[in-house]
C-alpha cells in the first residue's frame, strides 16, 4: 500500500485520531472535549468545547519561539512600485494595534467587521485583527459595486466597516470611498463607524462622526491581547462570487479551519516553517483567506501579498520576475493566469530570463484546467504541476497530488485522488453510485473533514436545502464528473454544463479540452445554446495566442474538426466564433451562464463578480456574426 494510500484510508476510517493528531499541531488554550461531535448532523462540528485564538496561532506563538525576526509578510505592488517585508514581530504590532482600534469603536467578539480593500497590507492586518478580538470578519472584494456591497453589509450586519480610499487595477486608479458611500445609503444597515486607508493615489473625504483615517487611530492606538473563543466560534464569513440576489455567506470556524488550513501547508503545498508561499490570489476570495492571510503564518511560514497581474504589470513575465525576487519555491494561481501567460508568451521566453532554480511546485486551482495549460507550465517550468480541486465551501483541497505525502502519477484532465478526510463519491440521476468511469455529480459524504465550511450566515434552512436535501447524508457539490479505475477524479465542469444534444448527455468540458489542444488557441469556452430541433446545441469560443496570423475561418473549421474527431459527430460541434477575450470573474471564472444567454437572446444582469462588463458587448458582437444574440 501507498504512503497516500495508507494515510487517506486512516482518515476516513478514523477520523477522530486522524484530525486529533492534526490539531496537536495548533495552541490551544483550553483543549477539546470532543474530536467530533455529529449531534447534529449534516451539520456537524470539530473541536467541540477546545478554545483558542487564529491570530494567536499566526502571531504570537512564533514570536515567542524564535520567529520575531523572519519574515511573515512579504508585500509586492508592482502598480505602485512597493516592495515591503513585515517580520512576525511588526506583524504583531501592527495586527495588536489594529486590533486596539477596533475594540475602541466597539468591536468585541461575536461581532461583525466588513472589509472592502485593495491587496495592502492592511487588508491582512484588518482580517488578523478581527481574529484577535473574536470578532468576525467579512471580506468584500475590493471595487465591488454598491448594490452588491450594500447587501453584503445588511447581512452581515457589521459593526464597523475597513476601506481604503483606492484600488489600482494596473495603470487605472478606481477610487472606493464613493462606492461604499453608496453602498451604506443603500444599506439599511447602518455600521457605527467606518476606518479608511488613505492611499497616495487619492484623498478620499471623510464624513465626520463616522468616518476615521487608518494612520490617526493607529498613532494613537494601544495593543490588546488575544481573546480566548471556541473551536466552533465562527472566524469569518465569506459570499460565494457571483451571488445574486440575497448574498450566501459560508461561515468558517476558527478550530477546524487552523487545524486544517496548517495541517496542508507541509502535507500538501510541501512548504516547510520558514519557506515562503505564493498564493497568487486576492484576499477577497477563498485561497486568499486560506493561503494569504492565514495558512503560512499558521505554519510559521511567509506569505506574500501581491498587488499586480500575471500579464500588463509589466509584462508576462511578471509572476517570474516575483517568484526569482523573493526565492519562492511554490506558487498556487489560476488556470486562467496561466492562459493568460501563454497567450502572451507562447514560446515562455521571459521565463528564460529569470532564476528558477529554487522554484520547485505549481499548484492550479479555480476552475478546470485543460491539459494543454498544464502541460506548457510542465514543459517551461520544469516542475511538477498540480491541478487540484476545491470550493469555497471546502476551505481546502478536496483531491489533487499531495506532494508532501507522495508523489503520484500525474494524470491529464484529472485533478487526481481525494485529499484525506475526503470521501468522494458519484451518484447518478437515481441518487445511486454509478460505474467506475461513468459520469454523475460529484458528491462527499458526510462528515467532511475539518476546514470545511460550517453553515451559511443566518440561513441554515438555506444550507440545508443547498447542499444537503437533493443527496442525504452527503454534501452536493453542484459538479459533475467521474472516477475512473485507479481512483482519480476528474473534474468535467458544473453539473450545468453538461449539456442534452438530441438525448445525448455531453460534457462541455471534454469539449473544451479538445478545443484546448489546437496549437493556436491560448483558451476557450464550450457552452449550450438553446435548438428548437435537438434541444441544445454547442457552441465554442475560442481566444487565438498572441502571434497567430493564420486565417481564423481557418482555425475555426480546425477546431470543429478535432472535436468531430475526438468526441463524434453525436455532439454536433458545428459553430465556433474567435473573440479577443472571455469574459470571466476577477477570481477568473469564465461567465459561461451569462454568455449562455446572451446566446439565447435572454434577458440578464451583469454579475457583480465580471472583470470588465465592456467584454459582453464584444461578446455579444461576435455571436451576431454566427446567427446567435439577435433580439426579436
Amino acid at each position: 500500500m501507498s504512503q497516500y494510500d495508507s494515510i487517506h484510508r486512516r482518515s476516513l476510517a478514523d477520523p477522530i485520531g486522524f484530525w486529533g493528531e492534526a490539531a496537536a499541531e495548533i495552541d490551544w488554550f483550553k483543549p477539546w472535549d470532543k474530536v467530533l461531535d455529529d449531534s447534529r448532523a449534516p451539520f456537524y462540528r470539530w473541536f467541540v468545547g477546545g478554545e483558542l485564538n487564529t491570530c494567536y496561532n499566526a502571531l504570537d506563538r512564533h514570536v515567542a519561539r524564535g520567529r520575531a525576526d523572519q519574515a511573515a509578510l512579504i508585500y509586492d505592488s508592482p502598480v505602485t512600485g512597493t516592495i515591503q517585508t513585515f517580520t512576525y514581530r511588526e506583524m504583531l504590532d501592527q495586527v495588536s494595534r489594529f486590533a486596539g482600534v477596533l475594540q475602541r469603536l466597539g468591536v468585541s467578539k461575536g461581532d461583525r467587521v466588513v472589509i472592502y480593500m485593495p491587496m495592502v497590507p492592511q487588508a491582512v492586518v484588518a482580517m488578523l485583527a478581527c481574529a484577535r478580538l473574536g470578532a468576525i470578519h467579512s471580506v468584500v472584494f475590493g471595487g465591488f459595486a454598491p448594490h452588491e456591497l450594500s447587501t453584503r453589509i445588511n447581512d452581515a450586519g457589521p459593526k464597523v466597516v475597513v476601506s481604503a480610499s483606492c484600488g489600482i487595477e494596473v495603470a487605472k486608479v478606481l477610487p472606493y470611498k464613493p462606492l461604499l458611500d453608496a453602498a451604506l445609503e443603500l444599506a439599511t444597515h447602518k455600521p457605527t463607524a467606518c476606518v479608511i486607508l488613505q492611499r497616495p493615489q487619492v484623498q478620499a473625504p471623510l464624513i465626520p462622526g463616522r468616518d476615521h483615517d487608518w494612520d490617526e487611530l493607529m498613532a494613537a492606538a494601544s495593543p490588546v491581547d488575544c481573546v480566548p473563543v471556541a473551536a466552533t466560534d465562527p472566524l469569518y464569513i465569506l459570499y460565494t462570487s457571483g451571488t445574486t440576489g440575497q448574498p450566501k455567506g459560508i461561515v468558517r470556524d476558527n478550530g477546524g479551519s487552523s487545524v486544517a488550513t496548517k495541517w496542508t501547508m507541509q502535507h500538501f503545498y510541501t512548504i516547510q516553517p520558514g519557506e515562503t508561499m505564493w498564493a497568487a490570489s486576492d484576499v477577497g476570495w477563498q485561497v486568499g483567506h486560506s493561503y494569504i492571510a492565514y495558512g503560512p503564518m499558521l505554519h510559521g511560514a511567509t506569505a506574500t501579498l501581491y498587488e499586480g497581474k500575471p500579464v500588463g504589470t509589466p509584462d508576462a513575465g511578471a509572476f517570474w520576475r516575483v517568484i526569482n525576487q523573493h526565492r519562492i519555491p511554490v506558487l498556487f494561481t489560476a488556470p486562467t493566469a496561466f492562459r493568460a501567460i501563454k497567450r502572451e508568451d507562447p514560446n515562455g521566453l521571459l521565463i528564460r530570463k529569470y532564476d528558477l532554480s529554487h522554484f520547485r511546485a505549481l499548484f492550479l486551482a479555480g476552475e478546470r484546467c485543460d491539459p494543454d495549460t498544464l502541460q506548457w507550465a510542465e514543459e517551461h517550468l520544469k516542475v511538477p504541476v498540480i491541478d487540484h480541486w476545491w470550493q469555497t465551501e471546502t476551505g481546502w483541497a478536496i483531491a489533487g497530488i499531495p506532494l508532501g505525502i507522495e508523489r503520484l502519477p500525474v494524470k491529464y484532465g484529472s485533478t487526481s485522488k481525494p485529499m484525506p478526510g475526503w470521501n468522494v463519491q458519484v451518484l447518478g440521476a437515481d441518487r445511486q453510485p454509478v460505474a467506475t468511469g461513468q459520469e454523475g455529480a460529484l458528491v462527499m459524504k458526510l462528515p467532511m473533514p475539518p476546514g470545511a465550511f460550517t453553515t451559511l450566515w443566518n440561513a441554515e434552512k438555506r444550507c440545508r436545502s443547498a447542499y444537503y436535501e437533493e443527496n442525504p447524508g452527503f454534501y452536493t457539490t453542484g459538479d459533475a464528473g467521474f472516477i475512473d479505475e485507479d481512483g482519480y477524479i476528474f473534474v468535467m465542469g458544473r453539473v450545468d454544463d453538461v449539456i442534452n444534444v438530441a438525448g445525448h448527455r455531453l460534457s462541455t468540458g471534454a469539449m473544451e479540452e479538445v478545443l484546448a489542444s489546437h496549437p493556436d488557441v491560448a483558451e476557450c469556452a464550450v457552452i449550450g445554446v438553446t435548438d428548437p430541433m435537438k434541444g441544445e446545441l454547442p457552441l465554442g469560443f475560442i481566444v487565438l495566442k498572441s502571434g497567430v496570423t493564420r486565417s481564423e475561418e481557418e482555425i475555426v473549421q480546425e477546431v470543429i474538426a478535432l472535436v468531430r474527431e475526438r468526441i463524434g459527430p453525436v455532439a454536433a460541434f458545428k459553430t465556433s466564433v474567435v473573440v479577443k477575450r472571455l469574459p470571466k470573474t476577477r477570481s477568473g471564472k469564465i461567465l459561461r451562464g451569462t454568455m449562455h444567454k446572451i446566446a439565447d437572446s435572454a434577458e440578464y444582469k451583469v454579475p457583480a463578480t465580471i472583470d470588465d462588463p465592456a467584454i459582453l458587448d464584444e461578446i455579444e458582437d461576435a455571436l451576431k456574426t454566427v446567427g446567435y444574440a439577435r433580439k426579436d
